[in-house]
Order: C-alpha cells, then structure tokens, then sequence
C-alpha cells in the first residue's frame, strides 16, 4: 500500500473513532476486512442456495441493522472528510472463490460494506476502552474476537 492511501486509513480512523493508528496496523486491518468480507459471502452463499439461486445477489448478504448503520457512518465520514478511501477498500477486498457466482451489484458494493466494518471495528476499540489513543496488539485481538462471535 502506497504512503497515500495509508494517510486515508489514518485519517478515517482518526476520524472514525479519534485512533492513531499507524502502517504497522494495516496488516492486521487488511486481514480483519478481508476475512469479514468473506465471511458474509460465505453466509450470501448459503442464503442464495437455499433460495434456489446460482447468482449472489446483494439482498444475500447478512447485513444487519448495525452493519448498516455502520455503512451510513462511513459514507458520512468519506464524503465530510473527503477522504478517498474507497480505491483502497476496492484493493483490500478480494472475492473469494465460493461454488456461486456474485452479481455485479454484490462486486460494486464490497467497499463500502468493508467501510461500515472498518467503521465498526474503530468503534469497537472505544467501546471496549474509551481512553485508548493507539491500539496495540492486544486490541486488536479483543476486537477481532468480538467480531468472530457476531459475524
């Protein structure tokens, strides 16, 4: 990731949530979208089979009230901020091979799906502690774990 678009994520989550994090935490950030994001396809999958579908569609997509108000925050905030996080997200977001195929609308909405769980994942942090400045390897686990249990 070029030095552009890691002064985006520092600024979305600074942004998102008063974060510094920095290039070190990109990793650990890229895998967290990466693996939530293939784990609602997984779940896309399931739904669009059971309902008789080859195609994955974007009603699929388990997104839930939060996730989705999540997804409205990170359109706030990318579009006050102007912040172009977006073709970062595009790059982050891979579509993993699943027995169906996904619709052009599932493709053209990953990267704001994948803002509302960066969203999310900043206001885990505070949630989990308000005083928490620069998460450390630790909260980043805390955080992940949560995650897993409801994701």
């Amino acid at each position: 990731m070029d030095v552009t678009h890691i002064a985006h994520f520092e600024r979305f989550f600074r942004r998102s949530a008063g974060l510094d994090v920095d290039k070190g935490d990109l990793r650990r950030y890229g895998d967290f979208v990466q693996g939530k994001t293939s784990d609602l396809l997984l779940r896309a999958q399931a739904t669009a089979k059971a309902n008789g579908r080859d195609v994955i569609q974007p009603f699929d997509l388990p997104i839930t009230k939060g996730l989705q108000e999540s997804i409205h925050a990170y359109r706030r905030i990318r579009d006050e901020a102007d912040i172009e996080i977006e073709p970062s997200l595009r790059n982050l977001v891979r579509l993993p091979p699943l027995d169906l195929a996904y619709s052009e609308d599932v493709d053209t909405r990953l990267p704001e799906i994948a803002g509302g769980l960066s969203y999310a994942l900043a206001c885990t942090f505070r949630i989990v502690n308000p005083e928490l400045k620069n998460p450390q390897f630790r909260d980043w686990e805390v955080a992940f774990k949560l995650f897993d249990l409801l994701l």
